[in-house]
């Protein structure tokens, strides 16, 4: 009930001062040039953690109940039948375990280098396009404090200009010189926040992709040894 009428306070309160997008939008011109690109290293990074989380979503599956049908079907119907079910099946893992599974005929020491070699493809698919939400994290801040340096120049201008220090021209230059680092901040922050999930993600996939190799030529090796 007590975070119910903190809430409702806070939408109450935004609503009397004209609403959050007027404020924003307020601030947002008040804060000169240097909010653009700002605003452009926010849409990008999340350009960037829309594709990666479609991606990321689309390559997870349910490992432990792969790894149980690739068995049965090497069992019941060989590598060949294994194959056609990594070929049927989406993500990371499956094509891990298909690249091995075609050098099943030349030993397990080519399975697995081949699991090893294409593991590491895989890798680098999962994290393309973090580079970018990584390089717009960096820009957003130091454009904030570029602003700022440049709004605060301006400030001190209009003091020379007005020749006084006048408590309102000081007060109204900072302020303003001021939101574009906050800004900045704000958006380092956010994309920061984004970026970690997906570097947890992956970091979850790529131990999925070594574990279930790990079956998988203990499989081999037992169907070999028989």
């Amino acid at each position: 009930m007590l975070f119910g009428e903190i809430l409702v306070n806070s939408v109450n309160l935004i609503a009397q001062q004209g609403g959050a997008m007027n404020w924003l939008t307020e601030k947002y011109v008040a804060g000169g040039g240097f909010m653009h690109p700002i605003l452009a290293c926010l849409v990008i990074g999340l350009a960037f953690s829309i594709e990666r989380f479609w991606t990321l979503t689309r390559s997870s599956i349910n490992t432990k109940s792969f790894i149980v049908k690739v068995k049965e079907a090497l069992k019941t119907g060989g590598v060949e039948q294994a194959k056609e079910l990594c070929m049927n099946t989406r993500g990371p893992v499956a094509s891990v375990f298909y690249a091995g599974l075609l050098r099943a005929d030349e030993g397990l020491e080519s399975v697995e280098k081949a699991v090893m070699a294409y593991g590491a493809i895989e890798m680098g698919f999962l994290e393309r396009g973090l580079i970018w939400i990584n390089t717009c994290i960096t820009i957003a801040p130091m454009l904030g404090f570029t602003g700022t340096v440049q709004g605060m120049i301006e400030s001190f201008d209009a003091i020379a200009a007005a020749n006084q220090i006048s408590p309102s021209i000081v007060a109204t230059g900072i302020a303003v010189a001021l939101l574009t680092t906050l800004f900045g901040l704000v958006v380092a922050m956010i994309l920061q926040t984004i970026y970690n999930y997906f570097v947890s993600r992956i970091d979850r996939l790529v131990a999925d992709m070594e574990e279930s190799s790990i079956e998988l030529i203990d499989a081999l090796y037992e169907i070999k040894s028989k």
